[in-house]
């Protein structure tokens, strides 16, 4: 019994130890990989993008919209009914503005460079004048303001770019 035992024990040793050797013909032979990048993190935007409620309001003069959400990363808020007028605030920390554009340019908005306060960004109109997207990079992060009048609205409301621009404007003046 002792010698069948002394046979196992013998044989699992060595198959453990042939385990953990190994050649150098494991050794990885192309160019290792770069460390990943680490984010940047740009200032801190401030809750609802430094924006009271009543500043939205007035900035974006939809009449009577009320904020309906607030989280950690953004603002919306919202008119009554249907299809109503919304204005959305929202921060994206360590995330590519270049995949915001391109899904805005997806959907039929085409992006255009533009400068606030000297930040680099864009802004992104629907083809109707219904409907803005602006986002500005801020190191590694961007935020963004997009404002719709809503499916019966923009009818002598003007360009939504040249308020979601003021909106932006006074984010970036506010950075903390």
């Amino acid at each position: 019994m002792r010698m069948t035992s002394a046979i196992v024990t013998g044989l699992s040793l060595a198959l453990l130890l042939s385990a953990c050797g190994g050649s150098d013909d494991d050794a990885p032979t192309g160019p290792l990989r770069p460390p990943p990048k680490v984010a940047t993190l740009g200032p801190f935007v401030g809750e609802c993008g430094h924006l009271t409620d009543d500043e939205v309001r007035d900035i974006g003069g939809l009449g009577a919209i009320f904020r309906v959400f607030k989280n950690s990363t953004g603002c919306n808020w919202q008119g009554g009914g249907v299809g109503a007028a919304s204005v959305t605030f929202a921060s994206y920390r360590g995330s590519p503005i270049d995949r915001e554009k391109a899904w805005v340019a997806s959907v039929g908005r085409e992006p255009e460079a533009i400068e606030v306060g000297g930040k680099k960004g864009f802004q992104a109109l629907d083809p109707r004048g219904q409907v803005c997207d602006l986002a500005i990079q801020l190191d590694d992060d961007f935020f963004e303001w997009s404002m719709s009048f809503g499916v019966f609205g923009g009818a002598n409301q003007g360009n939504p770019c040249d308020r979601t621009r003021r909106m932006a404007e006074l984010t970036v003046q506010r950075l903390g």
